[in-house]
Protein backbone atom coordinates (compact mmCIF):
# COMPACT_ATOMS: atom_id res chain seq x y z
CA UNK A 1 0.00 0.00 0.00
CA UNK A 2 2.78 2.67 0.70
CA UNK A 3 4.44 1.58 -2.26
CA UNK A 4 1.13 2.84 -4.33
CA UNK A 5 1.26 6.06 -2.43
CA UNK A 6 5.25 6.63 -2.78
CA UNK A 7 4.14 6.64 -7.02
CA UNK A 8 1.59 8.66 -6.32
CA UNK A 9 3.74 11.16 -4.65
CA UNK A 10 6.80 10.62 -6.75
CA UNK A 11 4.77 11.51 -9.66
CA UNK A 12 3.86 14.97 -8.30
CA UNK A 13 7.35 15.63 -7.12
CA UNK A 14 6.67 15.65 -3.48
CA UNK A 15 9.01 14.81 -0.67
CA UNK A 16 8.41 12.43 2.00
CA UNK A 17 11.01 12.67 4.69
CA UNK A 18 12.64 10.07 6.08
CA UNK A 19 10.97 8.05 8.74
CA UNK A 20 7.55 10.14 8.13
CA UNK A 21 5.57 7.52 5.63
CA UNK A 22 3.06 5.53 8.12
CA UNK A 23 1.89 2.38 7.60
CA UNK A 24 -1.22 2.10 10.69
CA UNK A 25 -1.52 -1.46 11.45
CA UNK A 26 -4.67 -0.49 13.73
CA UNK A 27 -7.95 -1.81 12.91
CA UNK A 28 -10.01 0.72 10.86
CA UNK A 29 -13.05 0.56 13.07
CA UNK A 30 -10.54 1.66 16.32
CA UNK A 31 -10.34 5.61 17.00
CA UNK A 32 -8.07 6.74 15.37
CA UNK A 33 -6.85 8.80 18.45
CA UNK A 34 -5.87 5.49 19.46
CA UNK A 35 -4.03 3.96 16.74
CA UNK A 36 -0.58 3.84 17.00
CA UNK A 37 0.45 5.18 13.31
CA UNK A 38 -2.01 7.84 12.94
CA UNK A 39 -0.27 9.27 16.25
CA UNK A 40 2.92 9.51 14.25
CA UNK A 41 1.08 11.95 11.98
CA UNK A 42 -0.79 13.66 14.42
CA UNK A 43 2.71 14.13 16.22
CA UNK A 44 4.37 15.34 12.85
CA UNK A 45 1.87 18.07 11.98
CA UNK A 46 2.05 19.43 15.51
CA UNK A 47 5.60 19.19 15.20
CA UNK A 48 4.90 21.11 11.70
CA UNK A 49 6.91 18.61 10.38
CA UNK A 50 4.16 17.70 7.26
CA UNK A 51 2.43 19.79 5.15
CA UNK A 52 -0.25 17.63 4.01
CA UNK A 53 -1.27 13.66 4.13
CA UNK A 54 -2.41 11.44 1.40
CA UNK A 55 -4.38 8.27 2.03
CA UNK A 56 -5.85 5.59 -0.33
CA UNK A 57 -9.11 6.61 0.99
CA UNK A 58 -10.30 8.91 3.49
CA UNK A 59 -11.34 5.62 5.76
CA UNK A 60 -7.46 5.12 6.13
CA UNK A 61 -7.84 7.74 8.88
CA UNK A 62 -11.33 7.68 10.03
CA UNK A 63 -13.53 4.61 9.29
CA UNK A 64 -16.69 6.05 11.37
CA UNK A 65 -17.92 9.33 9.94
CA UNK A 66 -17.92 10.91 13.59
CA UNK A 67 -14.13 10.10 13.55
CA UNK A 68 -13.54 11.53 10.37
CA UNK A 69 -15.44 14.65 11.03
CA UNK A 70 -13.45 15.26 13.80
CA UNK A 71 -9.69 14.40 12.18
CA UNK A 72 -10.47 15.95 9.00
CA UNK A 73 -11.25 19.66 11.38
CA UNK A 74 -7.93 18.79 13.23
CA UNK A 75 -6.03 18.25 10.14
CA UNK A 76 -7.71 21.52 8.64
CA UNK A 77 -6.89 23.23 11.91
CA UNK A 78 -3.31 22.23 11.43
CA UNK A 79 -3.42 23.76 8.05
CA UNK A 80 -2.57 20.63 6.08
CA UNK A 81 -4.16 19.41 3.27
CA UNK A 82 -5.64 15.73 2.71
CA UNK A 83 -5.43 13.96 -0.35
CA UNK A 84 -7.40 10.62 -0.78
CA UNK A 85 -6.06 8.88 -4.32
CA UNK A 86 -9.31 6.79 -4.24
CA UNK A 87 -11.39 8.72 -2.07
CA UNK A 88 -14.46 6.96 -3.30
CA UNK A 89 -13.64 2.86 -2.87
CA UNK A 90 -12.36 1.78 0.58
CA UNK A 91 -10.35 -1.30 -0.86
CA UNK A 92 -12.31 -4.80 -1.41
CA UNK A 93 -9.66 -6.89 0.84
CA UNK A 94 -9.53 -4.09 3.37
CA UNK A 95 -12.04 -4.33 6.22
CA UNK A 96 -11.87 -2.34 9.51
CA UNK A 97 -9.28 -4.82 10.74
CA UNK A 98 -6.85 -3.39 8.44
CA UNK A 99 -5.26 -0.21 7.99
CA UNK A 100 -3.03 2.08 6.28
CA UNK A 101 -2.00 5.79 6.49
CA UNK A 102 0.70 8.21 4.75
CA UNK A 103 1.98 10.93 6.05
CA UNK A 104 3.87 13.32 3.38
CA UNK A 105 5.66 16.49 3.92
CA UNK A 106 4.37 17.99 0.15
CA UNK A 107 8.13 20.77 0.02
CA UNK A 108 7.33 21.48 -3.60
CA UNK A 109 3.60 21.80 -3.49
CA UNK A 110 3.50 24.54 -0.36
CA UNK A 111 5.93 26.83 -2.11
CA UNK A 112 3.57 29.96 -3.31
CA UNK A 113 0.69 27.98 -2.80
CA UNK A 114 -0.64 29.87 0.33
CA UNK A 115 0.34 26.71 2.19
CA UNK A 116 2.17 27.33 5.80
CA UNK A 117 5.01 25.69 6.92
Amino acid sequence: MLDDLSAYVQDRGWIVPAGLAVADAGPLDQNPRVRAGWQRVRAAATGHLIHGVVVPCFAHIAYRAADWDTERSWLLEQGLFVIATDPTELQPHLGPGICGAGAVHLEEFGRGMGVPR
